[in-house]
């Protein structure tokens, strides 16, 4: 695409009054500040709301799984004909993706939905994005929808993520905002409110756990608030909210995907000379594992994890588990071209 990639991600509590319903004044806010957004990037929006905006309709909502579903079912609807009405203002047609993990974790289906955005993006639509909380299995789910906008953003191989918060950014110990931060560690996951929204299912710390996956992947995020100066402007200009810079990184297309987009099958544990190797960016070697965890099939997603078991890395296995534990130790498990470091 000619032009960069723009994610923006907005949870329930910024686009939804707490009783559920559809904050339009919002709405309209998001419309205008997009729109005059959209002749510079090709811009997916992220969007929860849809179980808030439905559940009013529930009997005695409780907020189950299957309460959820169909809140979901009910508020889908309602939430893209309000983001419709209020683009169509200017002149922006809209159209909905409702997505499930396998859309990320099969490479060809994700390669078909990144086409589909591409052909919304040539007409000028924008598309905006949620879980299909619909049909989604409670295994399969994604964590929430800063993950969701994360697998967008790494695997579209976006210029910005922002993600709204209720709070504007990330918060200090005296309640400040923390305006920029060159990498996420122990010292700023310590200052982490862990509290969520009443509407939302995510809260500071998975917002910064996908925050890091995407700077790692090359991709600069802020994390900012909607009634802060112009918003979405403002933060795409890094004048508002918590600045993540991107870090070095040199990932083809395939290894970002690799990173961000598949689900894990299995685990293998490494010894301290394996973890050495894969860092040189060496292939991984059967006679290096000390331990596999879990069960998966050729080509199938496992984590490298190292002396400690801390995850390191994620690849693409050559053989299964049975046969790399019956054959001889100097199997490839994994390609050096497959394996993506964290």
């Amino acid at each position: 695409m000619s032009k960069p990639i723009l994610v923006i991600k907005f949870g329930s509590s910024s686009i939804t009054h707490a009783n559920g319903e559809v904050n339009e004044l919002t709405l309209a806010k998001i419309a205008e500040q997009v729109a005059s957004l959209s002749s510079q990037y090709s811009i997916v929006l992220v969007s929860s709301g849809a179980v808030a905006a439905g559940k009013s309709a529930l009997h005695n909502y409780k907020a189950t799984l299957s309460e959820r579903k169909a809140a979901a079912a009910i508020g889908n609807p309602i939430l893209i004909a309000k983001y419709s009405h209020y683009f169509q203002k200017y002149g922006i047609s809209i159209a909905q993706s409702l997505c499930e993990r396998h859309h990320f974790s099969e490479r060809e289906s994700f390669l078909q939905l990144k086409e589909t955005y591409q052909e919304l993006w040539r007409s000028g639509v924008i598309p905006i994005a949620n879980e299909n909380d619909v049909v989604s299995n409670v295994e399969l789910k994604f964590s929430d929808n800063d993950e969701l906008a994360t697998l967008i953003a790494t695997g579209f191989g976006a210029e910005k993520l922002l993600i709204s918060t209720s709070v504007g950014g990330l918060l200090d110990a005296q309640g400040q905002i923390i305006r920029h931060v060159e990498r996420i560690d122990s010292d700023i996951l310590n200052v982490v409110n862990t509290e969520t929204s009443s509407t939302g299912l995510g809260g500071m710390i998975s917002k910064l756990t996908f925050t890091r996956l995407a700077t790692r992947m090359g991709i600069k995020v802020v994390i900012f608030g909607l009634d802060q100066g112009q918003g979405i402007v403002d933060a795409l200009h890094e004048e508002i909210g918590t600045v993540f810079e991107a870090q070095e990184a040199s990932f083809t297309a395939r290894q970002k995907w690799l990173a961000s987009g598949s689900l894990i099958a299995g685990k293998v544990v490494l010894d301290k000379g394996a973890v050495k190797a894969i860092q040189n960016r060496k292939s991984l070697l059967s006679v290096g594992v000390t331990e596999y965890l879990g069960e998966f099939d050729k080509g199938e997603v496992i984590e490298i994890l190292d002396v400690q078991k801390n995850p390191m890395a994620v690849a693409r296995a050559r053989y299964s588990k049975s046969e790399l534990q019956q054959a001889n130790q100097g199997m490839e498990v994994a390609h050096a071209d497959d394996i993506v470091l964290y």
